[in-house]
């Protein structure tokens, strides 16, 4: 028991996770200690819209593009895996590793004339953006599944479909999600370019901090989104450890 609980208390996700609940909702509290650090601004502290509802839009704005970037890239890898997509690997590879390429802020140039100041242009360029790393996670990690292990679900009488299921996507997993992982982190980071046409996130106060010289409001929209980051970096990083033990169980199970 004491154990456990030393073990809770030294988390340093517990901690950075508290920082970062502080510093999204007591930021106003902290005017002092940026007038100090920032005398010649007469408005140290960026009021503009709470950080909670930035952390709250730049999150929701994140999650919905992730979702959009994981379910066509894990798609589109399990399909170039199969023996019938095979030959449309290099196609698909190099159509994604486009829109990995491609800037962010040039594709809110193309799309805002279209779709005009909103949050679709953003999640556009979040899913391109996105993209490449989970179709290389997924390729990755159904390739490194054992030859053995596809025998022995063979041997048991298994079809192709509950040989993905059951097999190749639970050992594939840790790798898949390791993929997923560096595309949500990069999209934290790179949500905050949406501000720049209109959406609210935790880029609105470095847009405007930048236009307005005002360094204490970049600072803190900065601060902000890496505290962000890294905690949920941390969380996939348990989640990927926890997955590693499950499937080695269920796999276990499923070729019995």
């Amino acid at each position: 028991m004491k154990q456990t609980v030393v073990r809770i208390i030294t988390d340093p996700l517990l901690w950075l996770f508290a920082l970062l609940l502080a510093l999204i909702f007591g930021m106003t509290s902290l005017g002092g200690l940026f007038h100090w650090m920032f005398p010649a601004l007469s408005r140290p502290v960026y009021q503009q819209e709470s950080f909670a509802a930035l952390v709250q839009a730049h999150l929701l704005l994140v999650g919905i593009s992730s979702l959009i970037a994981v379910v066509i890239g894990v798609a589109a890898g399990v399909g170039v895996t199969r023996p019938a997509g095979k030959e449309f690997r290099s196609l698909v590879e190099t159509l994604v590793a486009m829109g990995q390429t491609f800037p962010p802020v040039a594709a809110l140039a193309v799309a805002v004339p279209v779709m005009g100041f909103s949050e679709k242009p953003a999640i556009i360029a979040l899913v391109l953006y996105g993209l490449l790393p989970v179709l290389q996670g997924t390729i990755a990690g159904i390739e490194s599944v054992p030859a053995s292990a596809r025998e022995i679900a063979q041997g048991v009488g298994m079809s192709r479909w509950q040989m993905l299921r059951k097999v190749e996507i639970p050992l594939a997993a840790p790798v898949i999600i390791s993929g997923i992982r560096t595309s949500v982190i990069i999209n934290i980071g790179t949500a905050a370019i949406a501000s720049s046409v209109g959406t609210l996130s935790l880029g609105s106060p470095i847009i405007i901090g930048l236009s307005g010289f005002n360094t204490a409001y970049v600072l803190q929209g900065a601060v902000i989104v890496a505290l962000l980051a890294i905690c949920v970096d941390m969380l996939f990083e348990r989640w990927s450890q926890w997955l590693q033990r499950w499937q080695q169980r269920s796999v276990g199970k499923s070729v019995r």
